[in-house]
């Protein structure tokens, strides 16, 4: 049994991609800033752009995630995570100390040290989960960023909704679980998510890893309908919300069902399990009909045992420097900022959005954002795969949808007409969602996956440098000159007038961005191609294979 649930095993594996989605579903703290940014602004009596450069501060931490880029081709997945446990208990533990009143408040340029720790605790966690996932499952990588990066969505949701239900919406008890919580899950994952060296991997194994991935998805479509039920029903007492809190652990704890399965079915065919998965493949090759030739798989790693040139292209293996070298990258990087810059934005100044517009409480716009993120990173990251097979469809023209659709969103929430802030943070989650599950595999398949786990780092750069351009400068001078002076200390603005030009000007990036994005779906289609032919020829080649054994 020990050997079955081995991390190196394929239960083991499996094992290791359920621990995987939970840390994804308690490492998206970096979103959760408008539940406690009131308190924070309260304490410290900050005006709003004091507030929003604190959380922009916040995402600065994502920028040193180079870091752990860097280490994630030097140091083992178990090391990575439990890095990223302890930095996020620090940083986030010394916010408790503060919103709870355990201390004084620290000097400004103090607590924006420990947001920024809190903030980079993630980049550790999110790189040791995508990079070696994405290596373990290299044939599947639209619906790995989709589910793993859908759960990173819900785990907004999951935090506040968790924290409404037992702690009455406290910041302080919020923080507390920010600390614990994560660090606790990783060091569960550290015992299980291993890479494990699966370069041979076959199309019979592609097709059955597709099918526990739809399980998977399932399982994540479960989860945020549960959560949006719970959200827009209303107000609900201690015990009923104590029960939901019940139902949702378990609901996390269905996954284990992969790996269970797996077990079972190991146990019961025993050795022939792998066998099976390979031998109509090796009845077509005995057969003749693959031909003994050396196979090149797009963006895989080893791509190119010896090249010819010393530029790479496109689809092959790229250091850092070779990829920021390339037109593609910074069309990429500047697409990326359109839409997950002016996305931070909104998602930081939600708290401030929801008070200008008359709602007391603004944790339901929170929820909706992170519940409809969730919709857009899992639907596109399967639906963007299953169009690559289809029909050679470029991932990028799917990042190009979401700018034109979010452009529309911060439209609607410019007129604020009465319930246009729902809409907006619907479309406005949806969308981001889109652009984080569509970035991350289009990224491995320009650039290889050898040095994914730096390449990745440098794009999420894009997170502190939007916060700071849209949050902190845009949102922050554009509040504060609206605003009026209160008796009681801080900057406040009342009316649709505190963000309409900030959304504007937002609509204006993101059509920007849409012909970024056109731009790189021109460029990249003849890779898409060779994607989709290789695809389609392994299709056949399985397919006659199991033809000729039946």
């Amino acid at each position: 049994m020990g050997v079955l649930f081995s991390p190196m095993s394929p239960t083991g594996k499996w094992l290791g991609f359920v621990t995987a989605i939970w840390v994804q579903s308690i490492s998206g703290n970096n979103y959760t800033f408008s539940n406690y940014s009131d308190a924070l602004k309260t304490l410290m009596s900050l005006t709003q752009l004091q507030l929003n450069n604190l959380s922009v501060a916040k995402d600065v931490g994502k920028a040193f995630g180079v870091l752990a880029g860097l280490s994630s081709d030097r140091l083992p997945t178990p090391v990575i995570l439990l890095i990223g446990s302890i930095e996020g208990f620090i940083g986030y533990g010394v916010q408790w100390l503060v919103v709870s009143q355990r201390i004084h408040p620290l000097p400004y340029w103090q607590m924006c040290i420990f947001l920024c720790m809190g903030g980079n605790s993630t980049t550790w966690m999110n790189t040791a989960v995508l990079v070696t996932c994405m290596r373990n499952f290299r044939k599947n990588r639209g619906p790995v960023s989709g589910i793993l990066k859908g759960f990173i969505g819900l785990s907004t949701a999951i935090f506040t909704d968790i924290c409404s239900a037992v702690f009455s919406d406290s910041p302080a008890s919020f923080l507390l679980m920010l600390a614990i919580v994560p660090a606790v899950v990783c060091l569960t994952a550290i015992v299980f998510l291993r890479e494990i060296d699966n370069k041979g991997a076959e199309t019979g194994e592609e097709t059955e890893e597709s099918r526990y991935f739809s399980f998977f998805s399932i399982v994540a479509i479960v989860i945020a309908v549960y959560l949006l039920l719970f959200d827009v029903s209303g107000k609900h007492g201690r015990s009923l919300s104590q029960v939901f809190a019940v139902g949702l652990l378990v609901l996390m704890a269905v996954p284990l069902g992969v790996p269970i399965y797996n077990a079972w079915k190991s146990r019961r065919c025993g050795s022939d399990v792998e066998g099976q998965i390979r031998q109509p493949l090796l009845i077509g090759e005995n057969s003749g009909l693959v031909k003994k030739e050396k196979k090149m798989e797009v963006g895989d790693l080893g791509l190119v045992e010896e090249r010819e040139k010393n530029k790479p292209e496109i689809g092959e293996d790229h250091t850092i420097l070779e990829a920021i070298r390339t037109v593609d990258f910074w069309v990429l990087f500047v697409s990326f900022l359109c839409g997950v810059g002016t996305g931070l934005a909104v998602m930081n100044n939600m708290g401030q959005m929801g008070l200008a517009l008359g709602y007391v409480d603004v944790s339901m716009f929170v929820s909706l954002t992170s519940i409809w993120g969730f919709f857009g990173r899992i639907g596109s990251g399967s639906v963007s795969e299953y169009f690559i097979k289809k029909a050679a469809t470029p991932r990028p023209l799917w990042n190009a949808a979401s700018q034109i659709l979010m452009a529309v969103g911060y439209a609607v929430m410019a007129i604020a007409l009465p319930g246009s802030l729902y809409i907006g943070s619907i479309v406005v989650g949806i969308c981001y969602g889109v652009r984080l599950a569509v970035t991350v595999p289009t990224a491995s398949e320009l650039f290889g996956l050898k040095y994914y786990g730096l390449i990745y780092n440098i794009l999420i750069l894009n997170l502190p440098l939007g916060s700071f351009l849209f949050s902190g400068l845009l949102a922050g001078f554009l509040y504060d000159s609206q605003a009026t002076k209160l008796d009681g200390g801080g900057n406040t603005c009342v009316g649709a007038h505190c963000y309409r030009l900030v959304f504007v000007i937002m609509a204006l990036v993101c059509i920007i961005g849409f012909g970024f994005d056109v731009l790189l779906a021109f460029r990249t289609k003849n890779l898409y191609k060779k994607i989709y032919m290789s695809k389609k020829s392994e299709k056949k080649v399985l397919k006659g294979a199991e033809t000729i054994k039946g």
